[in-house]
């Protein structure tokens, strides 16, 4: 009895086996480096899945069982060797880090990776503009100048086509660092690492001038990062306690800092919440309530619980459901009605009331979902990517009505540059945006303005991540 009752277990444990799927953009997936344009199951040296974190520019990154961060698909050509993502091609590998920590968590901007460890620990690599000032691993002797080059002519982030409100500001300069304490020798005795030789094994040869080798960011004594999320030249991290920090550029006001600070050269906590109103839990009401100068709204909540980046603009959630965004608005990415840069984390006032449980943000766009399972999105819309059956830009948040969504709850969400993706508690994935590059798995590289079903055989969606180009999708097999 026991024998069958553990055959049974194992059976079960193996028909339950974890699946990646990949579509899109990927070009060293495939040897011919085509687009993929319907789902791919991903081939692994034998390790497990956990999670998938998206990627950055032509690179797929995720999780296995183990803890290791995964990435494939970068290549030394067609304009990818700028990221160091570790140039793996068509077999996923993992990517080195300088800790023995299992990854719990990580990101991709453009040009430039993000990953948190169970111990709270953050590690950054990339594009040298996005990394803090932190203890780096490795010879970074050939990475000292930061000469124009392909890479940021081709950048779409370059600060050559900033917008014309943050180059009149003149509000350019480094900001210092948030507490000394917290960031010398003392904090990093505290950490342990590995050899600086695993570290330069993991990097990219590339080009050397812009990329840098893993960091470990430096953070003050006691605070632990639970999650990560990467814009187009920013980050974001989200502690255990709720608070979030950010560096890298914040020329629109990405990093929620109150000013156009071009380059925030190590992390720094970004208030989305005011503590005195915290303290006061019956004053964060369900449909938040007016400050006495009558401007604006007591944010509802105690604590942020979700974080993410578009390409010049991030998103928070609290606790009680409320969604606070800031940074670039020339398209409505921020939702609140107009088209101006937001500077500080501010409230999405027409969604106040609705639970919000869910975001993500594009290159030009935010896409949310409810606890009711309703999907909200705004910003820009010129390749179909909020899913309204227009390509009409919206500056406040608009519920999706769809006839394919009608009776649907989504779960999960997720953003590529200009696609969106999401995940239905039925078990139903659904693509919407630009198809240049079959982004959207539906097989073609034609542009959906609406949500449109991804088919899957033999598996269960858990989990989607859209890269810039390509979408990945964490799945089961089913019993």
């Amino acid at each position: 009895m026991n024998g069958e009752g553990n055959g049974e277990e194992e059976r079960l444990k193996m028909a339950k086996e974890r699946l990646v799927l990949m579509w899109g953009y990927l070009p060293g997936a495939l040897p011919q480096r085509s687009p993929i344009l319907s789902p791919v199951v991903v081939r692994t040296a034998g390790f497990p899945w956990k999670d998938v974190c998206g990627g950055g520019c032509g690179f797929a990154m995720a999780i296995s069982e183990y803890g290791k961060l995964i990435t494939w698909g970068s290549t030394d050509d067609l304009g990818q060797s700028y990221v160091t993502s570790g140039k793996h091609g068509e077999i996923p590998e993992p990517f080195h880090l300088p800790t023995e920590a299992s990854i719990a968590k990580a990101a991709a901007g453009w040009a430039h990776c993000v990953a948190a460890t169970d111990n709270g620990e953050v590690y950054t690599w990339g594009w040298k503009e996005c990394i803090p000032s932190g203890k780096v691993f490795g010879d970074l002797s050939s990475a000292g100048s930061s000469e124009k080059t392909g890479f940021e002519r081709q950048n779409p982030f370059s600060t050559d086509q900033v917008s014309s409100r943050a180059r009149s500001s003149g509000g350019s300069g480094t900001l210092s660092a948030v507490d000394g304490k917290g960031s010398g020798d003392e904090y990093t005795k505290r950490r342990r690492i590995s050899s600086t030789k695993q570290a330069a094994e993991g990097s990219s040869s590339g080009d050397e001038t812009l990329s840098a080798l893993p960091c470990l960011v430096a953070l003050n004594p006691g605070v632990r990062i639970a999650t990560v999320a990467a814009g187009g030249r920013h980050t974001l991290a989200l502690s255990d306690i709720g608070q979030v920090w950010g560096w890298g550029y914040g020329g629109e006001g990405q990093l929620g800092l109150g000013s156009r600070i071009r380059m925030v050269s190590s992390p720094h906590p970004i208030p989305c919440i005011d503590s005195s109103f915290a303290k006061d839990r019956t004053k964060a009401l369900s449909r938040g309530a007016t400050t006495s100068e009558g401007q604006g709204f007591i944010v509802p909540g105690n604590y942020v619980k979700g974080i993410a980046c578009g390409g010049r603009h991030s998103a928070v959630i609290t606790d009680a459901g409320a969604l606070l965004t800031f940074g670039w608005g020339l398209y409505g990415q921020c939702g609140q009605g107009s088209t101006d840069d937001e500077l500080s984390p501010t409230c999405v006032s027409s969604l106040l009331g609705i639970r919000i449980e869910g975001v993500a943000a594009g290159l030009w766009h935010t896409v949310c979902i409810s606890a009711d399972g309703d999907v909200y999105a705004f910003g820009g819309n010129q390749f179909g990517q909020l899913g309204t059956g227009s390509d009409q830009a919206e500056t406040i948040p608009r519920l999706l009505d769809a006839p394919s969504l009608e009776h649907m709850h989504a779960k999960t969400v997720s953003c590529g540059a200009r696609h969106s993706a999401v995940v239905t508690e039925e078990g139903k994935v659904f693509c919407w945006g630009w198809n240049k590059y079959g982004q959207l798995g539906l097989g073609d590289v034609i542009d959906r303005n609406i949500p449109s079903q991804v088919t899957m055989e033999d598996c269960v969606p858990k989990n989607v991540a859209c890269g810039w180009w390509h979408t990945l999708l964490l799945a089961e097999s089913p019993v």
